[in-house]
């Protein structure tokens, strides 16, 4: 059989593919194995959101009194926390799938592999038999899974992955995470918020090492405050997953020191789904793990594409998906504007919050800005004070002599809702006194990034 487009993998760069290409009139196929929508919707940022939304609901009651509400007591119920995740999960896919079904797509179940030729090989889960399929353009979008260390084997039961931490049988007692990017955080959180002792190893100086040093060290003293164990320059030399207990055993500035915990979670990256998809036969380049594209995603084999996790930038859902729009746009014989890598917001969901776009501070002075920064705290917002949210602050970054929006830090209730403000006025290059100029609504939080940007220019009067 043969269509226009097709496609391996139904991820968020695979289905979003799909449905664009099908909106321009292309006949387009997705080759997936497991479920629709991939590892995003299946076993990453959906299911964890409704974990994390759990886990925040179980902290409201906690502090109820707070609030002037009686409540009674209140416990976790972990299994029925782990269903209402993968329902939420499964109401997604098959949400994809009634988009599929909309657009006309065709979903074929099973392996893909590429060929030279313009050809992909399918092996089917229902037939384990082979059919071959050809198209005018194939796209790769195979994603990335749990990246696991020489000395740090997942076995799914004491030492896991993300997936085993979204359907673990019950409640660890201690939890020892390694790892604190966007994943090891946000898991590090939901299990201290609902009572597992948590300890969070990073071996970099910072958590989150890849935010903004204000924002790294504000988290930091939210998770120790929330009574987690927090250890950061610290090397994980091995693990002894033999008794009971795991023997977590780490180098720190001060010595050696173990950390029993009942379950180790890896949360050191990820690695690329490259292995066996016939890239080295049908001749695509790829180097360190990641295949070799142009700034429209084509390969150095014409018809052959590739976006997401497999390719070089950030491995995020949202990347990938602006990646395809673009990817099809093009091949469809449309004039779409390359992918700008340097305003992608990336949003962690612990609590608080953490949202990001742009330089850091330490990169704007690396790179040789004289900047003007700005910082509004929470416990000068009016809504934060009556929400009860003022922990956190919003921090910006403008070169001082042109006003560009050099970078937007945020950490706080809902900041990942907030950072769209900078990533748009950053893209159309709006100046830090044009925002200053435009009316935000009050009482809000978002209000809080123009009070940022006042004072940065030494304007704002609420602070």
């Amino acid at each position: 059989m043969h269509f226009d487009v097709i496609i391996i993998g139904s991820g968020p760069g695979g289905y979003v593919a799909a449905i664009r290409a099908a909106q321009l009139g292309l006949t387009t196929a997705v080759i997936e194995r497991a479920e629709l929508g991939g590892i995003c919707l299946n076993w990453g940022c959906i299911p964890t959101k409704a974990l994390l939304k759990s886990a925040a609901v179980f902290q409201y009651f906690q502090h109820a009194a707070d609030y002037g509400i009686v409540a009674g007591e209140s416990k976790p119920d972990f299994e029925a926390i782990i269903k209402r995740s993968r329902g939420v999960a499964e109401s997604m896919s098959k949400g994809i799938q009634f988009l599929m079904k909309k657009y006309n797509v065709t979903v074929i179940a099973g392996f893909g592999k590429v060929k030279a030729g313009k050809k992909v090989e399918v092996t089917l889960n229902e037939t384990q038999q082979t059919e071959e399929y050809t198209a005018d353009h194939i796209i790769i979008a195979t994603g990335a899974r749990s990246r696991e260390l020489p000395f740090l084997k997942q076995d799914g039961k004491k030492v896991i992955g993300y997936r085993e931490a979204m359907t673990l049988p019950k409640q660890p007692q201690t939890l020892a995470v390694i790892g604190s990017g966007a994943i090891g955080s946000e898991f590090a959180y939901f299990y201290q918020s609902i009572g597992t002792k948590v300890t969070l190893i990073e071996v970099l100086p910072n958590v989150v090492p890849v935010e903004d040093e204000e924002v790294s060290k504000y988290l930091e003293r939210c998770f120790k405050k929330a009574g987690m164990k927090v250890l950061t320059g610290v090397m994980v030399e091995s693990v002894d997953t033999q008794g009971d207990l795991c023997q977590v055993h780490v180098k720190t500035k001060k010595g050696d020191e173990v950390i029993e915990a009942e379950v180790v979670l890896s949360a050191v990256g990820v690695a690329t789904n490259l292995e066996g998809i016939g890239l080295e036969e049908a001749g695509i380049n790829v180097e360190r793990g990641k295949v070799l594209v142009d700034e429209f995603y084509r390969t150095n084999v014409e018809g052959y594409y590739a976006i997401g996790d497999i390719v070089k930038g950030p491995a995020l859902a949202h990347v990938a998906s602006h990646e395809a729009l673009i990817c099809v746009e093009k091949l469809a014989g449309k004039d779409p504007e390359p992918l700008d890598y340097g305003n992608i917001p990336g949003c962690t969901y612990t609590h608080p919050e953490i949202a990001s776009v742009g330089m850091s501070e330490k990169a704007a002075l690396e790179a040789g800005h004289e900047i003007l920064v700005g910082k509004f705290p929470f416990t000068a917002s009016g809504k934060a004070t009556a929400s009860g949210a003022r922990d956190g602050f919003i921090k910006v970054i403008f070169d001082k002599q042109s006003g560009q929006w050099l970078g937007a830090h945020f950490i706080g209730e809902n900041v990942t809702e907030m950072i769209s403000e900078a990533v748009v006025a950053r893209k159309q290059k709006v100046t830090g006194k044009e925002i200053i100029e435009a009316v935000h609504p009050h009482p809000t939080m978002s209000e809080s990034i123009m009070e940022a940007v006042a004072q940065a220019y030494g304007e704002c009067v609420h602070l």
